[in-house]
């Protein structure tokens, strides 16, 4: 079973950037699709951005298009999400997520979290 801690969260003032780390144990981080997701209080998680095993496909919900990105490097079992111009919207508690399931990555499921870092957007 993959483990994963994030890293990278913090307080940023809207229009601004941050990048989030996911680090994974073990030495199969390839095999596993990876995603991202927030949860602001009061709200539910929802899915932010997912990106395939090898890199090559790439999954973003609508309000973070053209300000986040997704990427990997499987070498150092690293995921990141590179935020920018950052909306005080985007305040919430940001978990990395896994799965080896390729119908759940086209359907935003993740079977493995990690224990999230907190972004804080002020206005």
């Amino acid at each position: 079973q993959v483990q994963l801690i994030e890293s990278g969260g913090g307080w940023v003032q809207a229009g601004g950037s941050l990048r989030l780390s996911c680090a994974a144990s073990g030495r199969t981080f390839s095999s596993y699709n990876m995603g991202w997701f927030r949860q602001a209080p009061g709200k539910e998680r929802g899915f932010v951005a997912g990106i395939l095993w090898s890199g090559g496909s790439t999954d973003y919900e609508d309000s973070v298009k053209g300000r986040f990105t997704i990427s990997r490097d499987n070498a150092k079992n690293t995921v990141y999400l590179q935020m920018n111009s950052l909306k005080p919207e985007d305040t919430a508690v940001y978990y990395c997520a896994a799965t080896t399931n390729s119908y759940n990555y086209a359907n935003r499921r993740y079977a493995y979290w990690g224990q999230g870092t907190q972004v804080t957007v002020s206005s």
